[in-house]
């Protein structure tokens, strides 16, 4: 991992922490380990402030190519849970690939729990959008 651990900006992290909570963690059992995964990787996580924040980060808007393998690479956004759009490769944070990448940074190489089986995933490309400042009346 480049950076030692998980990189959330302050208020993404609070968001999380918050529709983690009241998620509930999901119904579906694949869904609810990927969260618990996530929510275990949050408490080692680096929080800073948006200055701070490098550019090659997953983060809310980010859109990330990833790599599994030689099996396929992806082009998608990460995206609050509201903003999920499935045809246009938005997908919820709430999702175990969304939870997987969220804080990774470029050349970071992780290894996930999917529902279809554990996965090594490589990011290979993260370009940040403007971000959207709705977390700002979220939070």
């Amino acid at each position: 991992m480049k950076y030692g651990s998980l990189i959330l900006e302050k208020k993404e992290y609070v968001y999380i922490k918050r529709i983690l909570n009241i998620s509930g963690y999901s119904g579906d059992h694949e869904i609810q380990k990927s969260l618990t995964k996530f929510a275990e990787e949050l408490k080692t996580a680096h929080i800073i402030d948006e200055e701070e924040m490098p550019e090659d980060v997953v983060r809310f808007n980010s859109i990330i190519t990833v790599k599994s393998g030689r099996d396929w690479e992806k082009t998608l956004q990460i995206v609050q849970p509201s903003e999920k759009d499935v045809k246009n490769n938005k997908i919820s944070i709430l999702t175990p690939m969304g939870a997987a990448l969220f804080g990774y940074s470029v050349e970071d190489v992780l290894r996930w729990d999917f529902p279809t089986g554990i996965k090594e995933l490589k990011i290979i490309e993260v370009t940040q959008k403007t971000q959207d400042r709705s977390m700002d009346v979220l939070i």
